[in-house]
């Protein structure tokens, strides 16, 4: 059997009072990075009783768990954090992409600083929830049971990983690493033939510093990432102290905008611009770095097949200056166009041409030589055996609904949540499933999520969430819950936006086809941050679809 580094709980378990086993709290939060974290801030300060689980020792979700060399967030600062004064008047960032050990720090910090630990319970995962009478019960791992009024659940989109059915996996007799669960001492690759799986995000990062290491490398890559540069730079804190003074602004900026930047967008279409205006533009989206590329330029090529071919054109000419070896430009970035630019998850990248370019760096193009199966030695592909000492499976997630659905979470009929989503998903506005009342979901499906930054949409959903509560209280209203017919419209719209899109003319996470046998359906609201905000104000604050029972009443539309 192959060794496949921490598969199970990575933590190990940690002493806890004897007499706080279970326990009933008013509200419960599932979660431990910046959803959870933002969370258990807020409904404190509501005065509700407030308690988390996080399945790590710490704060941070992904970033807990993410320790893979090169590992980065490829959102810029000061727009990946949280907008709270209290945090970053006492923060420094040494990046403008910061790495994976310097957010785990700035987790720590947001920690101490809202003094949030005290209220949490580290190395617990949820194995069960059931809406029961007038609260959930939540059973976990270690055997405890807790109760609440209110159930949120910010478990995240990058938590269950992916780990595909390869034939013959088990026949391995090598090392095997899923790129999430990196041995927390590290890995010596020194003098051993390692290969990467995975040409996500991920994949780009690993690949980037494991070239720089004294093993024999090998890239198998079936689909190239649309890669941008990262143009990442040191920030002083000089520069930052000056700035801070605007951080309030750009804050609010990032979570009225599309996406959670405060890109503006040009005054001009793509087709109303000339080809010279629309190449000054693409050059400046391309030298400013990040995601200006792609956010801050024109949008038509979302939309359109033929803006899209020309942004991909600009994309492989760039990319082509950069990797010479002609065989591998043509993996990478292949002439004709093989897909639609950017409709599966760009990433950034900062050197990652460069080592895909060098001589000692082999490529393995999938398409051409598609993996037969694994043997004892290695990978199986048509151009023969590759014999390998590590495997590193930079193979993603279960993407946006994997963690939902390994909670045992049923709802008050007694069907799990797998069940309901059987056929696909259904909530109203993101936020709330049928029949699950009291339950709330942050940075979820149906939602703007991975079409955005993640910091202002889950300020957003949860100042939403939040204010939804204190309503609730101040009306005695005893539960709340989308109605059916609000789910199908929503489900409706989520789609018919989608499918204005070329998203769909793919294969991707965002459709949910990395997993077999998950229902192939656009997972995410693509109308905007700024759009999304107003619709769900909008809503909520008129219990629009919404089914509201108070104390003493019946269930009331």
């Amino acid at each position: 059997m192959p060794v496949l580094e921490n598969s199970e709980l990575r933590d190990p378990e940690v002493d806890r009072p004897a007499n706080d086993l279970d326990f009933d709290t008013d509200v419960l939060i599932i979660g431990g990075g910046f959803g959870g974290a933002y969370s258990l801030w807020k409904f404190r300060q509501l005065g509700l009783r407030t308690k988390l689980f996080e399945a790590g020792n710490e704060f941070g979700g992904t970033w807990h768990w993410n320790s893979y060399p090169g590992a980065r967030v490829d959102s810029e600062m000061p727009y990946y954090a949280l907008s709270l004064p209290e945090i970053w008047k006492t923060w420094n960032w040494t990046q403008r992409f910061p790495s994976a050990i310097e957010l785990k720090e700035y987790f720590k910090h947001v920690d101490k600083t809202l003094d949030l630990s005290k209220d949490s319970y580290f190395n617990t995962i949820a194995t069960s929830a059931k809406y029961t009478g007038q609260k959930w019960v939540i059973k976990t791992r270690d055997g405890r049971t807790v109760h609440c009024r209110y159930l949120i659940l910010a478990t995240g989109s990058s938590y269950k990983k992916n780990i595909p059915a390869f034939t013959g996996l088990a026949n391995y007799r090598g090392k095997l690493v899923h790129a999430a669960d990196w041995p927390r001492d590290g890995l010596d690759v020194k003098g051993k033939k390692v290969g990467v799986i995975g040409n996500g995000a991920t994949g780009v990062q690993v690949v980037q510093e494991l070239g720089k290491e004294d093993c024999d490398l090998s890239v198998f890559i079936r689909n190239p990432i649309h890669a941008l540069p990262m143009r990442q730079r040191k920030l002083s804190v000089e520069e930052q102290e000056t700035s801070k003074m605007a951080y309030s602004f750009l804050y609010e900026g990032a979570q009225k905008s599309r996406a959670g930047f405060p890109f503006k967008s040009p005054t001009k279409g793509f087709w109303e611009s000339t080809p010279e205006e629309r190449e000054a533009l693409m050059e400046e989206g391309w030298s400013r770095g990040g995601f200006a590329f792609n956010q801050g330029t024109y949008r038509d090529f979302i939309f359109d097949k033929e803006a899209n071919k020309v942004f991909y054109d600009f994309w492989a000419r760039k990319v082509r200056e950069r990797v010479t070896d002609p065989k591998k430009a043509q993996t990478v970035a292949p002439i004709p166009q093989q897909a639609f630019f950017a409709t599966k998850r760009p990433s950034l990248e900062q050197d990652y041409y460069e080592i895909i370019n060098r001589s000692d760096v082999k490529v393995v193009d999938l398409k051409a030589s598609p993996i037969r199966e694994f043997c004892e030695s290695g990978i199986v592909s048509k151009e023969g055996v590759h014999q390998l000492d590590i495997i590193v499976l930079a193979t993603g997630y279960d993407a946006v609904t994997g963690s939902l659905l390994e909670m045992g979470l049923e709802d008050k009929n007694g069907v799990c949540l797998r069940d309901k989503w059987q056929s696909g998903v259904r909530t109203h506005l993101g936020l709330m499933i049928p029949e699950m009342p009291n339950l709330f979901m942050v940075y979820g499906p149906q939602a703007p999520t991975s079409f955005s930054n993640g910091p202002p949409i889950i300020e957003v959903q949860v100042n939403l969430i939040c204010q939804t509560v204190a309503k609730c209280e101040r009306e005695r209203v005893s539960s709340i819950e989308p109605s059916t017919a609000a789910t199908e419209e929503w489900a409706d719209e989520v789609r018919r936006i989608g499918d204005r899109t070329l998203y769909p003319t793919v294969d991707s996470w965002y459709m949910g086809t990395n997993i077999p046998g998950k229902p192939r359906e656009m997972l995410l609201y693509l109308g905007g941050v700024d759009v999304y905000a107003e619709k769900c104000r909008t809503a909520l604050e008129s219990w629009k679809g919404f089914i509201v029972k108070r104390q003493g009443e019946r269930a009331l539309l």
